[in-house]
């Protein structure tokens, strides 16, 4: 008899709103159609989970991650990757893109052919290279010294070493190749995102134009929107097509401006994510973040050289617990941002990014405090609740 398991009482987010007293039943690894004669409690092959007072979203989906529980994926090994995956998915992410940092494009593919397995296992949905083509000036926590020119040529040599998993690429497309880097990434069906730049507004038109769709953790490490100079912030945020990565963590942007700029694209164009480094999911400390040495105090990271933030701390659930708790944002906008946003950016919205029949069980529970208490991925609790 197949094992059914029905998570039972709580209020549930489903792509027409909030089910109040809803039931989820999963089985064989996917959400299934429940049965109006499924018992009550434990018996006749089904497991039901009482969650009175709890909340069940879909999984959480990030797109930007580098690291976390003290390790990176830009180390190169698979058991430091492995490390990253199973503490960003103890706090709620399911799906998540593997993002590196700017280092030798020899590294870089290094990097890829790890990553790349991992892919193909399953433990990942793809490669997103931040870096090396972006702008010195706008660099932030990337080492200058390896930044480098987005040539068509090079940007083809790591989308080739990532195995048909590249996902999406950084770059700054105001750089010389920039624009045609972009046109072969879109050729490729590779993301073209547009971050760390100290483009022009045109220039950044141009690069949506020729196929961007993505702003790398939007409003930071660009310039400041000017109302002579708009620069790269309004042009991103003010098209249709493009996905405007935010990291909410009250660190890297004020809640006005997150506010602004979910009024401004909606949650159907906004992704919330965490661009963490090493030390999500661990304490205060020195960690690496490719190249570079970042002092992590009172959970902000930052370059010990220069003292530049350095990605964050954040885990999604706590990105999402300060969504609706702090800057006010309705829950099902927030489950938007977090699921079914990036879920659909990444062409996956077919398996994850929302509560619905025949997909994924990829679930996360949490409490009347908005607090996480359980994380079933494939039908298989991470964290019991």
């Amino acid at each position: 008899m197949t094992k059914r398991t029905v998570l039972s009482g709580a209020k549930v987010v489903r792509p027409t709103g909030v089910v109040e007293g809803g039931r989820v039943t999963v089985e064989d690894g996917r959400i299934a159609a429940g049965r109006r004669d499924e018992p009550e409690g434990t018996g006749g092959g089904v497991e039901v989970i009482d969650l009175a007072g709890h909340w069940v979203l879909p999984g959480f989906v990030d797109i930007h991650v580098h690291g976390g529980g003290g390790a990176s994926f830009s180390s190169g090994t698979a058991e430091e990757a492995l490390r990253v995956i199973e503490t960003h998915r103890a706090h709620g992410t399911t799906t998540m893109l593997a993002s590196t940092v700017t280092g030798d494009l020899g590294d870089l593919a290094g990097q890829a052919a790890v990553l790349s397995e991992l892919v193909e296992q399953g433990e990942l949905a793809g490669i997103h290279f931040e870096g090396p083509f972006i702008s010195a000036r706008r660099c932030g926590a990337h080492e200058p010294a390896l930044l480098r020119d987005p040539d068509p040529a090079a940007v083809r040599k790591l989308i080739d070493a990532a195995r048909g998993t590249a996902r999406m690429l950084t770059l700054a497309p105001e750089l010389p190749g920039g624009i045609d880097s972009v046109r072969l990434l879109a050729e490729q069906g590779v993301l073209a995102a547009v971050g760390h730049t100290d483009a022009p507004y045109e220039t950044v038109r141009d690069a949506v134009d020729a196929g961007a769709t993505v702003a790398t953790h939007l409003f930071n490490a660009m310039p400041q929107l000017g109302h002579r100079a708009p620069g790269p912030i309004a042009a991103l945020l003010d098209d249709e097509r493009v996905t405007v990565e935010l990291i909410n963590d009250g660190t890297h942007l004020h809640p006005a401006v997150l506010a602004l700029a979910f009024r401004s694209a909606g949650p159907d164009r906004v992704a919330l994510i965490t661009d963490a480094m090493g030390a999500a999911g661990m304490g205060d400390g020195l960690y690496p973040l490719g190249p570079m040495e970042v002092e992590v105090r009172d959970g902000v990271a930052r370059l010990t050289e220069g003292g530049a933030i350095a990605g964050s701390t954040l885990t999604l659930d706590l990105a999402f617990r300060r969504a609706v708790t702090v800057d006010g944002i309705a829950v099902t906008d927030a489950v938007r941002a977090l699921c079914a946003t990036p879920a659909r950016l990444l062409g996956l919205s077919d398996r994850v990014g929302s509560i619905e029949e025949g997909k994924d069980a990829d679930l996360v529970v949490l409490d009347g405090d908005f607090a996480l208490t359980g994380v079933l991925r494939k039908g298989e609790w991470l964290v019991r609740p």
